[in-house]
């Protein structure tokens, strides 16, 4: 008997146009809408990626702007940057290459 009445509440709970009407709109809003959950959690997560990179490159442009007037102020420090950087040379000047064998 007991039985019989809960398979009766849970068909009329079920068939209740409400609770169809709520739960086709929850799932329509958490996996199909263009702003659902899904689509919010990765945009989340992409945009915390571009906050670490946004980090990283204005502590690259702060040490490069450093070196870049060091590189404006001293020649001799421009002369090492080409020399180390590019591997410049004067003329009449031979240049050796050395390479740990670790740094590969």
């Amino acid at each position: 008997m007991l039985l019989v009445v809960k398979k009766i509440l849970a068909y009329r709970f079920i068939r209740n146009k409400y609770f169809l009407v709520i739960i086709s709109f929850s799932t329509w809003m958490i996996f199909f809408d263009q702003n659902s959950y899904l689509n919010k959690r990765k945009y989340k997560l992409e945009y915390q990626q571009l906050m670490l990179d946004r980090e990283f490159y204005l502590k690259k442009i702060e040490q490069d702007s450093i070196q870049l007037k060091e590189l404006k102020t001293n020649n001799l420090n421009l002369e090492k940057f080409a020399r180390e950087r590019y591997l410049m040379k004067r003329p009449n000047e031979d240049i050796f290459i050395m390479m740990d064998e670790n740094t590969k």
